[in-house]
């Protein structure tokens, strides 16, 4: 049996990051994306903040008039976001949990116990064309109430599972696969994404309930010894050796 095709999404926030750190225009996250697209993504990811500390409105207003590849916006379950979204109208929109004190995304979405906050969200885009996805923990209970809002894509939070090692990293590991056989099960798209590095990547590809990996950090690091072209396609090839090697032509 040939396996599915898996997507690589790049996510660029820190090429602005970069940027912000001392104004001015250089290095620009439209490049980046456009360079991502020339290494083999498959599409482009980028959160916008509350407090805009590194992609901007203009970088999304960018972002959806240049370049081709589908544009996944990362949000806030806010009034705020929503309006911005329903005004793009993205080809996706996944929503994160956002804390303005946190470093990075802490953590997966509480689906379950933001329900009817997310609902009417979740309605709006979804009937404004946008594909939604739900950024959550490997969890049944977080999987079950994705279902029930409708959102038709979950993306797994692979952060517990790259920070540890040995035998937690192991049970970690389990947990996504668990959660990605229920996510299948349940007729739910399943992507997984945060914190994973070539080191990381093959276990996680290989699961073959996953179509997707959304990565940045990582990526955009490597790009200062080694160029973010190489950084990209040798993920892709790591990525593409985990998943059977005809799984790219499929």
């Amino acid at each position: 049996m040939t396996a599915r095709p898996l997507r690589l999404g790049i996510n660029i926030d820190h090429v602005a990051t970069i940027r912000n750190a001392r104004g001015g225009r250089h290095p620009d996250p439209v490049r980046a994306a456009r360079m991502a697209a020339a290494a083999g993504a498959d599409g482009i990811t980028a959160h916008l903040r509350e407090d805009r500390r590194h992609i901007s409105d203009g970088d999304i207003d960018r972002l959806m008039a240049e370049i081709s590849l589908p544009l996944n916006l990362e949000m806030a379950a806010t009034e705020e976001m929503l309006a911005i979204a329903l005004r793009h109208r993205p080809h996706a929109a996944c929503i994160v949990p956002e804390r303005r004190e946190e470093r990075t995304t802490e953590g997966g979405l509480d689906a379950a116990g933001q329900f009817d906050h997310l609902a009417p969200m979740i309605r709006q885009l979804s009937a404004a064309g946008i594909r939604v996805s739900l950024f959550i923990e490997p969890a049944i209970i977080q999987l079950d109430a994705a279902k029930a809002l409708g959102a038709p894509v979950v993306e797994l939070h692979t952060g517990r599972y790259c920070e540890t090692d040995g035998a937690v990293q192991a049970a970690e590991l389990e947990r996504i696969r668990a959660a990605a056989a229920h996510a299948e099960a349940a007729g739910l798209e399943c992507h997984a994404g945060h914190g994973l590095s070539f080191e990381t990547v093959a276990p996680v590809a290989a699961i073959p309930t996953v179509v997707e990996l959304n990565i940045g950090h990582f990526l955009i690091g490597e790009a200062i010894f080694g160029g973010l072209d190489g950084a990209i396609r040798r993920m892709r090839s790591l990525m593409d050796e985990a998943r059977g090697s005809r799984a790219r032509s499929a």
